[in-house]
């Protein structure tokens, strides 16, 4: 595997329907490709609106399988950009039980697996229990061509033992693919990922939505950005109000020098955590 890894984010607005979405993604994603990205994470649900704003029946038609057309066109896209390739969907396992999924594709268009989004929130504009159960399938950390990849969506990111999780599964790069708006929760955007890049000494790509959509009046602020295992931020944070690709170098032998000083996971103590994960 390479030690620096060029990998990209893609922020984007909502375009107005599924397949002019999909394809203004793609676009997107190829001009990453075309900046030597080898990697990429789109935003959470990425080829539809932030439907949770509202509470409404009709969303669920963005719902598909996995294996779907979605996660063919991926494969796809991996294939002729040689890009490993995290997609956000919506996922159907069966008539009426959805999740909030995230595909990770490798560079050779491989299918490797999902991660199903963990903590599902239920607050004003942010109506996740009506379409989402809470995921399943742990906290699962990728081997792909590039790196080791581990997925949190959002929500995700408020609690601390997923993002510990994925260090302990030997996660290099954790996606945080993200809905989230500028007056419940900007403060926490510039804090919480550096925090847990910090506490769990790997790298952290914290995508976001960006702009206003018709569905309610949640004000996406974009600001997309790597953080690295010392808590800096890799480069700038993208726009607050417009479309951008981020593309930065992540030199993977940080996480080796960062572990080799602040030896967190030597001094863990799980003999005393219990109280932790008590009911």
């Amino acid at each position: 595997m390479p030690k620096v890894v060029r990998a990209a984010l893609v922020q984007a607005k909502w375009t107005g329907d599924k397949e002019s979405m999909l394809e203004s993604s793609i676009t997107l994603a190829r001009e990453a490709a075309s900046q030597g990205a080898q990697i990429l994470c789109f935003q959470e649900l990425f080829y539809g609106p932030y439907f949770c704003q509202v509470q409404e029946p009709e969303y669920y038609a963005y719902a598909e399988p996995v294996p779907g057309p979605t996660t063919e066109r991926m494969m796809e896209l991996a294939r002729q950009t040689s890009m490993v390739i995290v997609a956000p969907i919506y996922e159907e396992e069966q008539p009426g039980v959805y999740y909030n999924t995230a595909l990770v594709i490798d560079a050779d268009g491989r299918y490797l697996g999902k991660y199903r989004k963990t903590h599902i929130p239920q607050v004003n504009g942010f109506w996740e229990k009506y379409y989402f159960r809470p995921g399943n399938l742990g906290f699962p950390v990728y081997d792909t061509s590039v790196c080791r990849v581990g997925v949190y969506i959002c929500y995700d990111r408020h609690f601390p033992e997923g993002w510990r999780a994925l260090g302990l599964a030997g996660a290099q790069i954790v996606f945080n693919p993200s809905a989230t708006s500028r007056g419940l929760s900007a403060y926490l955007w510039n804090l919480e990922q550096p925090a847990a890049a910090v506490a769990n000494e790997y790298f952290i790509g914290a995508i976001n939505r960006v702009g206003v959509e018709p569905l309610g009046d949640n004000d996406f602020y974009g600001s997309s950005y790597f953080v690295d295992p010392r808590g800096q931020i890799v480069g700038t944070a993208a726009s607050d109000s417009n479309e951008e690709v981020v593309v930065r170098d992540l030199d993977l032998e940080q996480i080796d020098e960062v572990r080799r000083l602040w030896a967190f996971y030597r001094d863990r103590r799980p003999d005393t955590y219990g109280p932790v994960v008590a009911p």
